[in-house]
């Protein structure tokens, strides 16, 4: 039976901000544009050049489209917010929210774990890696990653379809997230806060954990190469992932592992642009755009233009 009594949620955003809404406004729909862009060029470029055709580029493509899902989920909506003031949306359009949210922020997170295993194999294993890091292992761990975020955001979902929301309903952010969502609960929704503290822990500090041993032993090989030029070259590409893996990791554990009453409302709102508008908009920028093999296609894309014409 529906228990619910409340039907529409309304969200403030940033109260803030009303006397720079317009400027705020076209700030972030410049960065919307400039992330779905930027993302949208490397899944165009990765799957149709045939010099990007490997296990890295199939990550990153992978990648790309998930923040597109991410950003695309948010933005809109927050825009709509920043110029009215506030928002309204139905309890189950919020529910909706949450969960493309959930799972495809678990998905980045998986993707970015399996970028560091592959640059891991690339660097340490150079003479296994065709051997190990196969077409069949990529797509198994692309599959994994997907059907896994999808599946555990899956799980909150399904709980808080049995919780009470009877009022009030007002979420003062600038989108549905988890906890505000839970605090509208008039049940005890401690079952729905356990899960996710447990698998949010996990998610997050195993993954972290996992890529760090991982960048132990890389870096351990870049001090062994003997040329100068082969050490910067491949510090460089690992520098890039490992920002945005400290960018992303960071924003997700001071955000659901970080107990929410050591953090402000204010400071909640800050972490919660910064891995779903910033982080998207510089992952193209910081990882994708400064590697060598896309940077050479996007010169010669634009060279063929430049004949055409």
């Amino acid at each position: 039976m529906n228990r619910t009594d409340i039907s529409e949620i309304t969200l403030l955003g940033f109260e803030n901000l009303q006397d720079f809404k317009y400027v705020t406004f076209c700030l972030f729909l410049i960065i919307y544009m400039v992330t779905i862009t930027g993302n949208s060029l490397i899944l165009l470029l990765v799957s149709t050049n045939t010099r990007l055709q490997s296990p890295m580029f199939f990550f990153l493509g992978h990648l790309s489209f998930s923040d597109i899902l991410l950003t695309s989920n948010i933005v809109p909506s927050m825009l709509y917010i920043i110029l009215l003031g506030k928002g309204v949306v139905s309890l189950q359009g919020c529910i909706v929210q949450f969960f493309f949210y959930g799972a495809s922020a678990t998905t980045e997170c998986l993707l970015l774990t399996a970028m560091s295993y592959d640059r891991y194999l690339a660097i340490c294993k150079p003479l296994h890696y065709t051997l190990i890091m196969d077409l069949k292992l990529s797509l198994y761990l692309v599959a994994f990653s997907w059907s896994l975020g999808f599946a555990i955001t899956l799980i909150p979902v399904f709980l808080m379809q049995t919780l009470w929301f009877c009022g009030p309903n007002v979420i003062d952010h600038f989108f549905c997230d988890l906890g505000p969502l839970l605090e509208l609960s008039c049940l005890d929704a401690s079952i729905v806060k356990y899960e996710v503290f447990v698998f949010s822990s996990l998610l997050t500090i195993v993954p972290f954990i996992f890529i760090t041993v991982t960048y132990v032993y890389i870096f351990l090989t870049i001090v062994r190469i003997t040329s100068v030029t082969g050490r910067q070259k491949t510090f460089s590409t690992c520098s890039s992932h490992l920002a945005v893996v400290c960018t992303y990791y960071g924003a997700l554990f001071a955000m659901y592992v970080v107990p929410s009453r050591v953090q402000s409302l204010n400071m909640s709102k800050v972490v919660s642009l910064l891995y779903t508008v910033v982080t998207p908009l510089f992952n193209p920028i910081i990882y994708s755009l400064r590697n060598h093999e896309i940077k050479s296609v996007i010169r010669k894309h634009l060279s063929m233009c430049r004949n055409k014409f």
